[in-house]
């Protein structure tokens, strides 16, 4: 792998990272008088009925129909990186609304073991026969996205007797957003719904143009110096064998999820100037390279100001009409609204704390997610922190023993996203830029007293020089307080962390998990120890000059659905304004001020916006 850098770019160092989404031996176990216990795991791995397909029985359709065909039309005769493919099923004789049509890749699927599998899908909760295909189907959709596809009006004879049509078929068409996730696919014509699939024809396999391309760049600070960035990539196939581990309850990220990721590289650009602007290329010669990306490196901890933007929980949805397994409505408007934020040129960075993908085990989901935010998280530094859908899983030493991340465990997200953490499965870690300190944990891990997070937070939080950064943001997934899910904020980890929070002067905590916005109080212990005063602009401001408590800030609305709030019972006296729109939270940091507003990403209407003041350090 070569780079190409521009300016007074240079890249000193690669480092080639291999991901293996390896399963995590479980004990999990489902309800004992329940043959198809799908609730237990319903808010773990997100099923749906088209994620449910796995389970059902394969079979070719019982249809002596001759005349019946699948036709995919792309720009070339190979894939592009991403594309919208036309797919078009024909010689239909009775259009039904159980039609569909699946992506399935890799195209080469083998059937001939999936009997041999049946034990290892206990985990989902469906303990039906067979996996479809013995491959997760990327994406499908119903064939009566085409309008005109049930009442037959693209008709076609295909039998003549004389002038008369004595056999008459019913053709259908539909659009496929398509990107490159490197193997093969295949377009499968299925009727019967989700709920009982059978095939009635294949397209066979279609290649990608650049199975090798490099591809969805996204960088990201190596400490707070602003000198230094790091870009990851993914490129080419790889062959890989899995050697299982000892469990006999497998996740999807073992086997129905897995797809091949590839090779995932990392680069440091060094050399570089605080608060300037860059560009680079990334490929190779045999692999091709990508277009030239323009981008921004932070200000350097300790200087005057920083702009920064964060939210939780965005994940990613389908461009097209298409069922997924786990789909996040809100998260093609934020993204579509950052894209303005960034490409304004008033964005140093970028703080996503907490379930990113929601990919849990369908790894080309991940290559979905890293598509849609490549044009944001390629142009400024794009930091996260770790969340329960890409870490928990039964006894891995995760704090929660809900098998959230699918199997993941960890291995995805901190390969995709190398953060500047201490060691692999501690990702915790701590940044300056400009007039900020922030802090990252996980809520994931322990962080109960004498637990290595608690010590590291202890020591962090003490290290931080006031005249040099005189704000200290703390940000982590699972919130302290909620007043629409109280049950999201668990008290342990409130007694836990909340006096150290204190001890030392956080100025705000920002979480995730609950899927809306709430701003609080200056809260301690459940109560309010200082109100905001209005300025003469009627803005909230919260003095920090006479400090008592950190201000928190819910900010998990960027994707995936959202959690109301009661019309009928009050809020908390700690909640002072809460918000269930799809958005993401702006904030400028001066040395006095820090200036915050939630952001509304369909109308870019500023629903909420406070201040947090100091005159001294």
């Amino acid at each position: 792998m070569e780079w190409l850098p521009f300016s007074s770019c240079q890249c000193l160092a690669i480092f080639l990272l291999f991901i293996v989404a390896v399963p995590c031996s479980s004990a999990y176990s489902l309800h004992p008088t329940v043959a198809y216990s799908m609730m237990e795991h319903r808010d773990h791995t997100g099923i749906s009925p088209f994620r449910v397909l796995n389970r059902r029985a394969l079979g070719q359709c019982p249809d002596l129909n001759p005349y019946l065909g699948i036709q995919v039309s792309s720009g070339s005769s190979a894939l592009a990186d991403e594309e919208y493919v036309t797919v078009t099923v024909s010689g239909v004789l009775l259009p039904s609304e159980l039609d569909w049509v699946a992506i399935i890749s890799p195209s080469d699927s083998d059937v001939s073991a999936c009997p041999l599998k049946k034990a290892e899908y206990v985990q989902t909760g469906d303990l039906a026969d067979l996996p479809l295909l013995c491959h997760y189907p990327v994406k499908g959709q119903w064939v009566s996205h085409d309008p005109d596809y049930l009442g037959c009006k693209k008709e076609q004879c295909q039998k003549w007797n004389g002038p008369v049509c004595d056999v008459s078929t019913c053709n259908g068409t539909i659009t496929f957003h398509v990107v490159n996730f490197r193997t093969d696919v295949e377009f499968v014509f299925f009727t019967g719904g989700f709920d009982a699939p059978c095939i009635l024809a294949r397209s066979g396999p279609l290649k990608f143009a650049n199975p090798n391309q490099p591809l969805y760049a996204h960088i990201s600070s190596i400490d707070s110096s602003g000198t230094s960035m790091k870009v990851t990539i993914i490129i080419g196939v790889r062959g890989f064998e899995y050697d299982g581990a000892a469990s006999v309850l497998p996740s999807p990220a073992k086997d129905f999820g897995w797809h091949d990721p590839g090779y995932i590289h990392s680069a440091i650009m060094t050399g570089l100037k605080p608060s300037s602007s860059y560009s680079f290329k990334y490929g190779s010669a045999s692999a091709g390279w990508s277009d030239e990306i323009k981008f921004k490196t932070p200000p350097a901890g300790g200087s005057e100001e920083v702009r920064f933007l964060a939210y939780g929980d965005m994940g990613k949805a389908p461009r097209d009409p298409c069922a997924e397994h786990y789909i996040q409505p809100g998260s093609l408007a934020v993204v579509e609204a950052l894209m303005k934020e960034v490409d304004s040129g008033d964005i140093d960075s970028i703080f996503h704390i907490g379930d990113i993908s929601y990919a849990t085990g369908f790894l080309v989901e991940w290559d979905y997610f890293l598509q849609l935010i490549s044009p944001i998280a390629s142009k400024v530094p794009y930091m996260t922190a770790i969340g329960n859908h890409e870490r928990d899983y039964t006894n891995t030493g995760s704090v929660y023993g809900t098998p959230d991340s699918g199997g993941e465990c960890g291995v995805p997200y901190e390969t995709y996203f190398p953060m500047p953490t201490s060691a692999k499965d501690k990702p915790w870690y701590s940044i300056e830029q400009g007039t900020v300190h922030f802090t990252l944990i996980s809520t994931e891990h322990p962080w109960s007293d004498g637990s290595q997070q608690l010590e590291w937070i202890k020591t962090d939080l003490a290290s931080v020089d006031r005249s040099k950064t005189p704000w200290l943001v703390f940000a982590g997934h699972r919130p302290m307080y909620s007043s629409s899910n109280p049950t999201n904020a668990d008290s342990k980890f409130v007694a836990a962390l909340e006096p150290w929070l204190q001890q030392y002067k956080v100025d705000l905590a920002l979480f995730g998990h609950v899927h809306n916005y709430e701003r609080m109080c200056s809260v301690f212990q459940g109560a309010c120890l200082a109100m905001p005063t209005k300025d003469d602009d009627g803005v909230d401001t919260y003095d920090h000059d006479n400090y008592t408590a950190p201000v928190h800030a819910v900010i998990g609305m960027a994707g995936f659905s959202l959690d109301k709030f009661s019309d009928t019972l009050p809020p908390p006296s700690w909640s002072l304004r809460r918000i269930a729109e799809y958005g993401y939270f702006r904030a400028h940091a001066t040395t006095s001020e820090i200036n915050l507003e939630f952001v509304d990403a369909n109308t870019l209407h500023i629903h909420d916006s406070f201040r947090i003041i100091k005159s001294t350090n």
